[in-house]
């Protein structure tokens, strides 16, 4: 069964990381990730698979935040300029930040399964 409040905490602990990792930016965000699946993991505890497992949600909704977030940007810009590709181009762009906020919950399961060992 899904945590909720380890998998929020993760969130929240990734963000603020992520916040600071503008100064080392690749190794930065990869370690962001890494911290805020970890404190999912710790959080939720029952082992590897468990702590991978919220650690992976943790990571996958920052990327989906972010997604969401990019997409509203991208639709009210569309609409604004005119055309009919502002309501599809923020779909789109929704759709690949998705895919993409998963590949990228990899480093915060990885995280999450150090976090769940630990724990």
């Amino acid at each position: 069964m899904t945590d909720w409040k380890a998998v929020f905490v993760g969130f929240l602990v990734g963000v603020v990381v992520s916040v600071f990792a503008f100064a080392i930016p690749v190794i930065g965000h990869i370690g962001a990730g890494l911290i805020g699946g970890f404190a999912a993991g710790y959080v939720a505890g029952g082992g590897i698979g468990s702590g991978a497992w919220h650690g992976l949600l943790a990571g996958a909704l920052g990327g989906l935040v972010v997604a969401i977030l990019l997409a509203i940007v991208v639709t009210v810009a569309g609409v604004a300029i005119g055309g009919p590709f502002g309501l599809l181009g923020g779909a789109g762009v929704f759709a690949i930040g998705a895919v993409i906020a998963l590949l990228l919950a990899i480093d915060s399961a990885i995280g999450g399964a150090v976090g769940g060992l630990l724990n």
